[in-house]
């Protein structure tokens, strides 16, 4: 019995020891978690490893999309690596992991539609250019989206789903009237729906907000729901409902936002241009190219790293989100 207690108490001793790397492994690596979620996620504590090796790959891979057009503003779809210069932090990225076109890759996508009563006149008419725009874009099986409507308060129409009879439904059933509170509504779409801890299958992720813009009863300031969305990985593409043919502040919130997050903002005129407008975003999605790389001189310190892709060839634009938030040790 002397010698079988000793045993156990070294053989104690020796797994305290041993799990000691592994914990100061995970206490370094998990704020990785931080860079696209707020809320702690609940790793399976039978597979220690595997999460492990998760976080680290967030901390040390960041993924871009982006979009690139000709002089005309016409996507151009059949480019390499070696056309694009990508910065990070102001200098090269430490290695390319991998760079690809996106258009088979699937979408999550939110659809927010400003009810309130600012946006009355062509209501009935963006709810059926919106209806028609996820019948198009959703694909069964593959894609997914979800329907927001809002006013000085968010409700949730229709949440994630592939089907886009029950999407069209959703936004058929909203009605116009209230307050505006964009800047809620964007921040908390992301938060709540888009925001991942880490991705098993890899996906696009956007919205897009029809709206005139012009808030006036958010909790959450532009600059907060700029870094939600950015935060979230999440593309923004935004459809003034403004018919007044000026510039309106409304206007130029929503091309901020736009901007901020490697979307576009439209400015349809007439009725006919909110179609075309959705038509445009579709094709959009199917146009991206993706770039993943490891940043240089990394620090897991909480700030904004800017991002700046561009294209060798002097006609070519190209479209990307501003930068992201390294996680914070």
């Amino acid at each position: 019995m002397k010698y079988t207690g000793k045993y156990f108490l070294l053989a104690g001793l020796f797994l305290s020891v041993a799990g000691l790397p592994l914990q100061a492994q995970v206490s370094y690596l998990a704020p990785a978690s931080a860079l696209v979620s707020s809320t702690p996620s609940s790793p399976d504590s039978d597979q220690p490893e595997d999460t492990v090796l998760t976080i680290k790959k967030r901390v040390d891979e960041v993924n871009v999309l982006f979009i690139a057009t000709d002089k005309r503003g016409k996507f151009v779809r059949n480019l390499d690596q070696k056309d694009f210069a990508i910065l990070d932090d102001h200098k090269p990225p430490q290695s390319i992991v991998n760079f690809r076109r996106e258009t088979d890759l699937p979408i999550e996508l939110g659809l927010l539609i400003d009810t309130s009563g600012s946006v009355r006149g062509r209501f009935d008419f963006e709810q059926a250019a919106a209806a028609g725009f996820l019948q198009n874009t959703i694909r069964p099986n593959f894609d997914k989206a979800f329907v927001v409507g809002f006013n000085g308060h968010s409700q949730v129409m229709q949440d994630f789903t592939d089907n886009a009879t029950l999407l069209s439904a959703a936004v058929h059933r909203m009605h116009d009237g209230g307050g505006t509170a964009l800047y809620d509504a964007i921040y908390r779409a992301c938060h709540e729906k888009l925001i991942k801890d880490h991705e098993d299958h890899p996906s696009r992720r956007a919205i897009v907000v029809v709206s005139d813009g012009e808030d006036n009863q958010s909790e959450f300031s532009e600059a907060q729901a700029i870094e939600m969305a950015q935060r979230a990985e999440v593309i923004i593409y935004a459809i003034s409902t403004d018919d007044s043919g000026l510039i309106l502040r409304g206007d130029k919130v929503l091309q901020r936002i736009a901007d901020a997050t490697g979307g576009r903002a439209f400015f349809p005129f007439k009725m006919k241009d909110i179609k075309n407008s959705f038509a445009a975003i579709e094709d959009e999605l199917r146009s991206q190219y993706v770039i993943s790389y490891h940043p240089a001189d990394f620090e897991a310190d909480g700030r904004f790293r800017p991002i700046e892709i561009t294209a060798f060839k002097k006609d070519l634009q190209v479209r990307a989100r501003r930068g992201y938030y390294a996680p914070r040790q």
